[in-house]
């Protein structure tokens, strides 16, 4: 009988003693299921509709779409400056381009500078960048904020682009882009610990140009017709520099990034050349809605997703043809708006979708909000989720979107323009505090979203371009702008030469 008390005592002590955690693993473990991990995916120039869950008629992105359908859809979605660099240092910082410093594509990101990764790794984020960087052209070495950094010179290509990983050695990685990123992530993602919370970024280089679509997916739009939109024929009530951008290697006649070898080519039988080119450009989406799919997978797998804020989006759109152009950089709706999708079961476990205008400085303090994070003090943007919750009242009716003149790139004069909920007026200063040289636009998003008809010498809508002018000093002054303090570049012109090789 005794022997038998002593064997169940010493059974209820081993089941006892395989429950009890020490304190630091009780600690560790609540610190880590308190905290999201964070999975930022961010494509380079896609369109705000290039989804199928945005209505794309011809792409299929069914692992996005999945994101979309349990999460968060923006449809309302802008970068504050339209290029590259800009934009990715607002993204990081939840500033506009004049405060934190990038306003081109040559400028790094301040060392100096917070962000929201150096913010998460302060509490405690295993954190890591791989993938397109693209804010100093020729730096490729690790970068505050981040414990590990892949990335590369300039652009990368899409087949066997050279790395430099981590700082500790540079080599060509074999393959196609968009899955090698998506390789080392995964990589990256297993050797994490369990006993603290991860953020990856992830930067794609699809869909940018030159756009060169994995192999399998070369021929996916063969069968679609492919024309240049009615809008680029449609030109007499917009500015002359519209027009003479036509011709220019962000026009329509253009080179279309080496899709056309005779340039400038305005015969209608060139519309070939920019089908080709199209096709090619939704072609590597395709490669980024896989890569979306291993990585949702693996998560999956991990036990990890629902704990899991995963981001998906863009830093700036892309024009496919609207009035003429192909790039981006103007204020018009296929250059200023981005997709973007949240899903995270911690804020909603329902989809939800987001109509009011949020914009790229808004990312930052999101993410922050979500993780717990100390907020960026004196920034631009706010957290989205007072919207998820339902609360709009307070939320912006307007905002500055801007862009500076580029010798480099000689195609688009100064832009500073105002988005209401309804009207979007923009403006085109010369840059020496004389009268604009251009003309203005004035479209009513709601009743043309197109931004077909140019109103802004309609004697009907005078009293709205007076008001649209007052929102635009004021929409400014949000920002810490005004026209002492607005420095921007002479406008020097419409330029014809292509830019230099190495920085297309």
């Amino acid at each position: 009988m005794r022997l038998h008390a002593r064997l169940i005592s010493a059974l209820a002590l081993l089941a006892f003693s395989t429950l009890v955690v020490s304190p630091l693993e009780v600690t560790a473990q609540s610190a880590k299921t308190s905290k999201p991990n964070i999975v930022v995916m961010l494509c380079d120039d896609i369109r705000y509709d290039a989804l199928s869950c945005a209505g794309h008629p011809h792409l299929k992105t069914p692992h996005i779409d999945k994101l979309a359908a349990e999460g968060i859809y923006f449809e309302n979605m802008f970068c504050t400056t339209s290029l590259c660099s800009p934009s990715r240092a607002t993204i990081l910082s939840g500033l506009y381009a004049h405060s934190h410093g990038v306003t081109n594509n040559f400028t790094d990101y301040p060392a100096e500078l917070d962000s929201f990764p150096r913010r998460l790794q302060a509490a405690g984020y295993q954190t890591a960048y791989i993938g397109k960087w693209h804010m100093g052209e020729k730096n490729d070495q690790p970068r505050p904020g981040f414990d590990y950094f892949v990335t590369h010179k300039g652009q990368g290509q899409y087949f066997d682009t050279e790395f430099n990983l981590n700082g500790k050695e540079r080599k060509v990685v074999e393959g196609y882009y968009t899955t090698v990123v998506t390789d080392m992530s995964l990589d990256w993602m297993k050797k994490q610990s369990d006993d603290k919370p991860f953020m990856l970024m992830i930067g794609q280089k699809a869909p940018h140009s030159f756009y060169y679509p994995e192999p399998k997916y070369e021929h996916a739009f063969d069968h679609v017709e492919v024309n240049y939109p009615h809008s680029s024929f449609q030109l007499g009530d917009k500015p002359r520099w519209i027009t003479q951008r036509l011709m220019t290697w962000h026009g329509i006649y253009g080179p279309l990034f080496d899709w056309r070898n005779q340039f400038p080519d305005d015969k209608a039988s060139a519309v070939v050349d920019f089908a080709k080119m199209v096709r090619a450009y939704w072609g590597t989406i395709l490669s980024v809605d896989d890569s979306v799919g291993r990585l949702v997978e693996y998560l999956n797998e991990t036990g990890e997703l629902d704990n899991t804020m995963f981001v998906f989006m863009g830093d700036n759109g892309l024009l496919e043809g609207e009035h003429g152009m192909v790039d981006k950089r103007t204020a018009h709706e296929g250059s200023l708006r981005v997709p973007m999708i949240i899903r995270y079961p911690g804020w909603t476990k329902s989809p939800v979708r987001i109509t009011k205008q949020v914009l790229t400085t808004d990312v930052a303090p999101t993410i922050l909000d979500a993780a717990g994070a100390e907020p960026l003090k004196n920034i631009h943007g706010q957290s989205i989720r007072p919207l998820v919750s339902g609360d709009v009242d307070q939320w912006r009716t307007e905002w500055l979107y801007y862009y500076n003149y580029e010798k480099q790139f000689p195609y688009t004069p100064n832009v500073r323009a105002v988005r209401g909920d309804r009207f979007k007026y923009i403006r085109y200063p010369h840059g020496d505090g004389s009268k604009d040289r251009h003309m203005a636009e004035l479209y009513d998003m709601q009743a043309d979203p197109a931004e077909s008809t140019n109103l802004v010498h309609d004697a009907k809508h005078a009293a709205t371009i007076a008001e649209m002018e007052r929102r635009l000093i004021r929409a400014m002054k949000a920002v810490g702008l005004d026209q002492e303090s607005d420095r921007m570049p002479i406008d020097q012109g419409i330029g014809s030469e292509l830019p230099d090789e190495s920085i297309r």
